[in-house]
């Protein structure tokens, strides 16, 4: 039976709180790193290789992977590949005891966030974690804005959508009459319903959010 940690009734109250995912096989090891994350209030769940992590239901809240690279059956490092394959963009900080520099260089191009060779300090790992759950929480943001931006576009008709991609262009109302043949307080009436839909404070704004969208126009 693998030690499964779960969060206190008051920390479970909170939906939004940042997880750490302990893949070691060592059960002392484990152990060690749950008492050491509850210290600083993080919520942990312990788990003793690879598969017992995927096959479990991972909460939807910031976090990030504390993982050993010698694990059994699927290896940290062939485990960080199948993460990357299917997509699945946690962060992975490593621990080893076994570590060289090939294996800490293949996991840092790989992305990993840090590399910690056993025995560590106590505070290098939480200054990595945290790094990894900051990582992971700006990802999060910025996919959701993301979310909010297509939401706020699929909003539009297919007229704003047109006059969107041609304002993010940099093309004047006027020049936009001219080019889609509609009179130029037409087409401002258009801009001033999209800015709103979009929630843009300016042109700038929704220029930003034209590129983020990857928005153009069909013909300049």
């Amino acid at each position: 039976m693998v030690g499964q940690h779960n969060s206190s009734a008051k920390s479970a109250s909170n939906t939004d709180q940042p997880t750490v995912f302990v893949v070691d096989d060592d059960t002392s090891m484990r152990e060690a790193l749950a008492r050491l994350f509850y210290s600083v209030q993080l919520r942990v769940e312990l788990f003793a290789s690879a598969q017992e992590f995927l096959q479990s239901k991972r909460p939807d809240v910031p976090g990030c992977l504390v993982l050993d690279i010698r694990l059994p059956g699927l290896s940290g490092l062939d485990f960080q590949t199948g993460l990357m394959d299917a997509d699945d963009q946690i962060p992975i900080v490593f621990i080893t005891g076994h570590g060289d520099i090939p294996m800490s260089v293949r996991a840092m191009k790989a992305g990993a966030v840090d590399f910690l060779t056993k025995p560590f300090r106590d505070q290098d790992l939480l200054d990595a974690v945290a790094a990894a759950i900051q990582r992971d929480q700006k990802r999060r943001e910025h996919e959701n804005a993301i979310a909010d931006l297509r939401a706020h576009f699929a909003s539009l008709t297919p007229r704003e959508r047109e006059i969107m991609a041609l304002v993010a262009s940099g093309l004047m109302s006027k020049q936009i009459a001219a080019q889609i043949q509609l009179s130029e307080i037409t087409v401002k009436v258009h801009r001033s319903h999209l800015m709103k839909k979009m929630e843009a404070r300016s042109v700038a704004d929704l220029v930003r959010m034209a590129e983020a969208l990857g928005v153009k126009p069909a013909t300049l």
